[in-house]
Protein backbone atom coordinates (compact mmCIF):
# COMPACT_ATOMS: atom_id res chain seq x y z
CA UNK A 1 0.00 0.00 0.00
CA UNK A 2 3.13 2.48 -0.05
CA UNK A 3 4.92 4.30 -2.40
CA UNK A 4 2.16 4.96 -5.27
CA UNK A 5 2.18 8.94 -4.41
CA UNK A 6 4.74 10.37 -6.14
CA UNK A 7 5.63 13.17 -8.02
CA UNK A 8 6.26 13.99 -11.91
CA UNK A 9 10.02 14.64 -11.18
CA UNK A 10 10.55 15.82 -15.10
CA UNK A 11 7.69 18.50 -14.74
CA UNK A 12 8.84 19.99 -11.69
CA UNK A 13 10.85 23.24 -11.69
CA UNK A 14 13.94 22.93 -9.79
CA UNK A 15 13.02 24.74 -6.81
CA UNK A 16 9.87 22.73 -6.54
CA UNK A 17 11.29 19.57 -6.78
CA UNK A 18 14.48 20.96 -3.93
CA UNK A 19 11.52 21.75 -2.05
CA UNK A 20 9.65 18.14 -2.10
CA UNK A 21 12.87 16.77 -1.13
CA UNK A 22 13.51 19.23 1.65
CA UNK A 23 9.86 18.09 3.23
CA UNK A 24 10.82 14.29 2.39
CA UNK A 25 14.38 14.50 3.99
CA UNK A 26 12.41 16.62 7.05
CA UNK A 27 10.43 13.49 7.28
CA UNK A 28 12.79 10.67 7.59
CA UNK A 29 14.29 13.20 10.31
CA UNK A 30 11.86 13.55 12.31
CA UNK A 31 11.26 9.81 11.89
CA UNK A 32 14.26 9.22 13.72
CA UNK A 33 13.57 12.13 16.34
CA UNK A 34 10.12 10.88 17.40
CA UNK A 35 10.69 7.17 16.72
CA UNK A 36 13.87 6.32 16.90
CA UNK A 37 16.25 4.61 13.57
CA UNK A 38 14.41 1.64 12.66
CA UNK A 39 11.51 4.03 11.91
CA UNK A 40 12.81 5.59 9.31
CA UNK A 41 12.89 2.26 7.33
CA UNK A 42 9.03 3.29 7.28
CA UNK A 43 9.90 6.62 4.93
CA UNK A 44 7.36 6.36 2.21
CA UNK A 45 6.16 9.07 -0.74
CA UNK A 46 2.61 8.35 0.71
CA UNK A 47 3.23 10.09 4.20
CA UNK A 48 6.09 12.59 2.46
CA UNK A 49 2.79 13.79 0.45
CA UNK A 50 0.26 13.81 3.53
CA UNK A 51 3.19 16.25 5.26
CA UNK A 52 3.39 18.47 2.10
CA UNK A 53 -0.36 18.34 1.68
CA UNK A 54 -0.90 19.88 5.20
CA UNK A 55 1.51 22.43 4.86
CA UNK A 56 0.00 23.78 1.64
CA UNK A 57 -3.30 24.30 3.45
CA UNK A 58 -1.80 26.51 6.09
CA UNK A 59 -1.20 30.00 6.77
CA UNK A 60 2.24 29.57 7.75
CA UNK A 61 5.19 29.07 5.14
CA UNK A 62 7.89 26.74 6.13
CA UNK A 63 11.35 27.90 4.91
CA UNK A 64 14.31 25.43 4.09
CA UNK A 65 17.72 25.47 5.11
CA UNK A 66 21.02 23.21 4.24
CA UNK A 67 22.36 20.42 5.84
CA UNK A 68 23.86 16.93 6.21
CA UNK A 69 21.73 13.93 5.53
CA UNK A 70 21.04 11.73 8.54
CA UNK A 71 21.73 8.87 7.10
CA UNK A 72 24.72 9.55 4.87
CA UNK A 73 26.66 12.76 6.82
CA UNK A 74 28.59 12.97 3.88
CA UNK A 75 25.42 13.93 1.44
CA UNK A 76 24.25 17.40 1.58
CA UNK A 77 20.21 17.80 2.16
CA UNK A 78 17.63 20.55 2.94
CA UNK A 79 15.35 20.58 5.89
CA UNK A 80 12.23 22.14 6.94
CA UNK A 81 12.62 25.42 9.33
CA UNK A 82 9.09 25.00 10.03
CA UNK A 83 6.15 22.71 9.26
CA UNK A 84 6.68 20.56 12.75
CA UNK A 85 3.36 20.18 12.97
CA UNK A 86 2.68 18.42 10.17
CA UNK A 87 6.01 16.66 10.06
CA UNK A 88 5.42 15.13 13.66
CA UNK A 89 1.47 13.79 12.46
CA UNK A 90 2.97 12.55 9.37
CA UNK A 91 5.25 10.37 11.28
CA UNK A 92 3.24 8.92 13.28
CA UNK A 93 1.07 8.25 10.72
CA UNK A 94 3.92 6.30 8.45
CA UNK A 95 4.35 3.92 12.02
CA UNK A 96 1.13 3.15 12.59
CA UNK A 97 0.24 2.08 8.79
CA UNK A 98 3.33 0.33 8.64
CA UNK A 99 2.86 -1.59 12.02
CA UNK A 100 -0.75 -2.25 10.65
CA UNK A 101 0.51 -3.65 7.81
CA UNK A 102 3.20 -5.97 9.37
CA UNK A 103 0.32 -7.04 11.27
CA UNK A 104 -1.80 -7.53 7.89
CA UNK A 105 1.20 -9.70 6.41
CA UNK A 106 1.64 -11.46 9.35
CA UNK A 107 -2.22 -13.32 8.71
CA UNK A 108 -2.26 -13.17 4.87
CA UNK A 109 1.04 -14.57 4.13
CA UNK A 110 2.78 -18.05 3.79
CA UNK A 111 4.87 -18.91 6.53
CA UNK A 112 8.74 -17.56 5.06
CA UNK A 113 7.18 -14.33 4.81
CA UNK A 114 5.53 -14.65 8.37
CA UNK A 115 8.93 -15.13 10.11
CA UNK A 116 10.35 -11.64 8.72
CA UNK A 117 7.03 -9.96 9.73
CA UNK A 118 7.26 -11.19 13.35
CA UNK A 119 10.95 -9.94 13.27
CA UNK A 120 10.06 -6.25 12.50
CA UNK A 121 6.97 -6.05 14.68
CA UNK A 122 8.67 -5.87 18.06
CA UNK A 123 10.28 -2.84 16.48
CA UNK A 124 7.14 -1.15 14.64
CA UNK A 125 4.96 -1.77 17.94
CA UNK A 126 7.72 0.24 19.86
CA UNK A 127 7.16 2.91 17.79
CA UNK A 128 3.10 2.78 16.94
CA UNK A 129 2.74 2.85 21.11
CA UNK A 130 4.59 6.33 21.12
CA UNK A 131 2.70 7.35 18.31
CA UNK A 132 -0.59 6.62 19.76
CA UNK A 133 0.57 8.03 22.84
CA UNK A 134 0.81 11.28 20.85
CA UNK A 135 -1.49 11.10 18.70
CA UNK A 136 -4.52 8.28 20.20
CA UNK A 137 -7.47 9.17 17.75
CA UNK A 138 -5.55 9.20 14.47
CA UNK A 139 -4.18 5.59 15.83
CA UNK A 140 -7.96 4.84 16.58
CA UNK A 141 -8.76 6.05 13.29
CA UNK A 142 -6.28 3.30 11.44
CA UNK A 143 -6.75 0.68 13.72
CA UNK A 144 -10.89 0.66 13.05
CA UNK A 145 -10.38 1.12 9.24
CA UNK A 146 -8.12 -2.15 9.37
CA UNK A 147 -10.74 -3.89 11.43
CA UNK A 148 -13.47 -2.35 8.73
CA UNK A 149 -11.04 -3.97 5.70
CA UNK A 150 -10.50 -6.50 7.19
CA UNK A 151 -14.75 -7.45 8.12
CA UNK A 152 -15.08 -6.36 4.64
CA UNK A 153 -12.55 -9.07 2.68
CA UNK A 154 -14.74 -11.36 4.37
CA UNK A 155 -18.29 -10.62 2.82
CA UNK A 156 -17.20 -12.35 -0.35
CA UNK A 157 -19.26 -12.09 -3.94
CA UNK A 158 -19.29 -7.95 -3.21
CA UNK A 159 -18.32 -4.92 -5.61
CA UNK A 160 -14.87 -3.17 -5.61
CA UNK A 161 -15.91 -0.41 -4.92
CA UNK A 162 -17.77 -1.86 -1.29
CA UNK A 163 -13.75 -3.23 -0.66
CA UNK A 164 -12.14 -0.09 -1.37
CA UNK A 165 -14.99 1.81 1.02
CA UNK A 166 -12.64 1.76 4.18
CA UNK A 167 -9.30 2.75 3.03
CA UNK A 168 -11.29 5.05 1.32
CA UNK A 169 -12.85 6.53 4.51
CA UNK A 170 -9.66 5.86 6.23
CA UNK A 171 -7.67 8.73 4.60
CA UNK A 172 -11.14 10.92 4.20
CA UNK A 173 -10.69 11.19 8.59
CA UNK A 174 -6.51 11.35 8.33
CA UNK A 175 -6.46 14.34 6.46
CA UNK A 176 -9.39 15.45 8.37
CA UNK A 177 -7.65 15.11 11.20
CA UNK A 178 -4.54 16.52 9.78
CA UNK A 179 -6.72 19.97 9.43
CA UNK A 180 -7.57 20.14 13.58
CA UNK A 181 -10.47 22.49 12.94
CA UNK A 182 -12.98 22.20 15.10
CA UNK A 183 -15.86 22.79 12.97
CA UNK A 184 -16.57 21.45 9.62
CA UNK A 185 -15.86 24.19 7.07
CA UNK A 186 -16.66 24.27 3.10
CA UNK A 187 -13.14 23.84 2.51
CA UNK A 188 -12.59 21.06 5.09
CA UNK A 189 -15.28 18.97 3.03
CA UNK A 190 -13.67 19.45 0.12
CA UNK A 191 -10.23 18.12 1.65
CA UNK A 192 -11.86 15.49 3.20
CA UNK A 193 -13.28 14.32 -0.76
CA UNK A 194 -9.58 14.63 -1.87
CA UNK A 195 -8.82 12.52 1.21
CA UNK A 196 -11.50 9.59 0.36
CA UNK A 197 -10.59 9.26 -3.47
CA UNK A 198 -6.97 9.33 -2.46
CA UNK A 199 -7.63 6.58 -0.09
CA UNK A 200 -10.22 5.11 -2.87
CA UNK A 201 -7.09 5.43 -5.61
CA UNK A 202 -4.80 4.25 -3.80
CA UNK A 203 -6.62 0.36 -2.33
CA UNK A 204 -7.97 0.12 -6.12
CA UNK A 205 -4.17 0.91 -7.68
CA UNK A 206 -2.61 -1.24 -4.89
CA UNK A 207 -5.26 -4.28 -5.75
CA UNK A 208 -4.39 -4.10 -9.52
CA UNK A 209 -0.40 -3.94 -8.69
CA UNK A 210 -0.90 -7.05 -6.53
CA UNK A 211 -3.64 -9.34 -8.83
CA UNK A 212 -0.57 -11.78 -10.29
CA UNK A 213 0.68 -12.31 -7.09
CA UNK A 214 -2.44 -12.66 -5.12
CA UNK A 215 -4.01 -15.23 -7.92
CA UNK A 216 -0.73 -16.97 -7.78
CA UNK A 217 -0.47 -16.95 -3.55
CA UNK A 218 -4.73 -17.31 -3.49
CA UNK A 219 -4.88 -14.57 -1.21
CA UNK A 220 -7.53 -12.19 -1.43
CA UNK A 221 -8.20 -9.74 -3.99
CA UNK A 222 -11.14 -7.93 -4.88
CA UNK A 223 -10.84 -8.75 -8.82
CA UNK A 224 -10.33 -12.27 -8.31
CA UNK A 225 -13.49 -12.50 -6.41
CA UNK A 226 -15.27 -10.14 -9.13
CA UNK A 227 -13.91 -12.25 -11.96
CA UNK A 228 -13.68 -15.11 -9.84
CA UNK A 229 -10.41 -16.11 -11.15
CA UNK A 230 -8.52 -18.98 -10.17
CA UNK A 231 -5.22 -20.83 -11.03
CA UNK A 232 -5.92 -21.54 -14.34
CA UNK A 233 -6.90 -18.03 -15.20
CA UNK A 234 -5.20 -16.90 -18.56
CA UNK A 235 -3.51 -13.39 -18.96
CA UNK A 236 -6.17 -12.54 -21.63
CA UNK A 237 -8.41 -12.21 -18.43
CA UNK A 238 -5.85 -10.53 -16.43
CA UNK A 239 -5.82 -8.08 -18.54
CA UNK A 240 -9.36 -7.54 -19.20
CA UNK A 241 -9.59 -6.88 -15.03
CA UNK A 242 -6.75 -4.47 -15.29
CA UNK A 243 -8.50 -2.44 -17.61
CA UNK A 244 -11.82 -2.69 -15.44
CA UNK A 245 -9.30 -1.19 -13.46
CA UNK A 246 -8.02 1.47 -15.07
CA UNK A 247 -11.81 2.68 -15.76
CA UNK A 248 -12.17 2.50 -12.01
CA UNK A 249 -9.09 4.96 -11.43
CA UNK A 250 -9.81 7.18 -14.20
CA UNK A 251 -13.03 7.83 -12.44
CA UNK A 252 -11.67 8.21 -8.97
CA UNK A 253 -9.22 10.61 -10.61
CA UNK A 254 -11.62 12.62 -11.73
CA UNK A 255 -13.36 13.05 -8.45
CA UNK A 256 -10.23 13.77 -6.73
CA UNK A 257 -8.24 16.36 -9.17
CA UNK A 258 -11.86 18.13 -9.14
CA UNK A 259 -11.39 18.18 -5.23
CA UNK A 260 -7.83 19.30 -5.73
CA UNK A 261 -9.12 21.98 -8.58
CA UNK A 262 -11.16 23.98 -5.64
CA UNK A 263 -8.94 23.86 -3.04
CA UNK A 264 -7.05 27.10 -1.48
CA UNK A 265 -3.41 26.19 -1.34
CA UNK A 266 -0.62 29.12 0.69
CA UNK A 267 1.90 27.03 -0.81
CA UNK A 268 3.11 24.02 -2.26
CA UNK A 269 -0.09 23.85 -4.43
CA UNK A 270 1.98 23.33 -7.87
CA UNK A 271 3.42 20.36 -6.17
CA UNK A 272 0.65 18.90 -4.72
CA UNK A 273 -0.76 19.29 -8.37
CA UNK A 274 1.40 17.82 -10.11
CA UNK A 275 1.46 15.03 -7.81
CA UNK A 276 -2.65 14.50 -8.45
CA UNK A 277 -2.90 15.21 -11.94
CA UNK A 278 0.45 13.71 -13.42
CA UNK A 279 2.15 11.97 -10.78
CA UNK A 280 -1.09 9.27 -9.76
CA UNK A 281 -1.94 8.92 -13.42
CA UNK A 282 2.10 8.06 -14.65
CA UNK A 283 2.18 5.51 -11.86
CA UNK A 284 -1.55 4.24 -13.29
CA UNK A 285 -0.13 3.69 -16.46
CA UNK A 286 3.17 2.12 -14.83
CA UNK A 287 1.34 -0.69 -13.06
CA UNK A 288 -1.64 -1.33 -15.60
CA UNK A 289 0.24 -1.40 -18.61
CA UNK A 290 4.00 -2.17 -18.05
CA UNK A 291 3.98 -5.66 -19.28
CA UNK A 292 2.25 -4.18 -22.27
CA UNK A 293 5.32 -1.66 -22.75
CA UNK A 294 7.86 -4.25 -22.05
CA UNK A 295 6.41 -6.35 -25.17
CA UNK A 296 6.36 -3.33 -27.21
CA UNK A 297 10.10 -2.74 -26.78
CA UNK A 298 11.30 -5.92 -27.32
CA UNK A 299 9.35 -5.93 -30.64
CA UNK A 300 10.77 -4.53 -34.03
Amino acid sequence: MFGYIRPQKAELLVREYEQYKGVYCSLCKQLGKSYGWFSRMTLSYDCTFYALALMSLKDRCPGFQQGHCVVNPLKKCSYCTGGEEELRLAAALSVILVYQKIRDDIVDNRFGKRIRSYLLLPFAAAARRKAEKEFPELDRIVALAMVEQAAAEQNTGQSVDFYAEPTAKMMEQVFAYGLSAPELSPKDRVVRQAGYFLGRWVYIIDAADDLEKDLKEGAFNPFIIKYQFDENTTEEFIQDAKAYANQLLNATLSQLVAAVNIMEFHQFGSIVTNVVLQGLPDMQKEILFKKEKEENVGSV
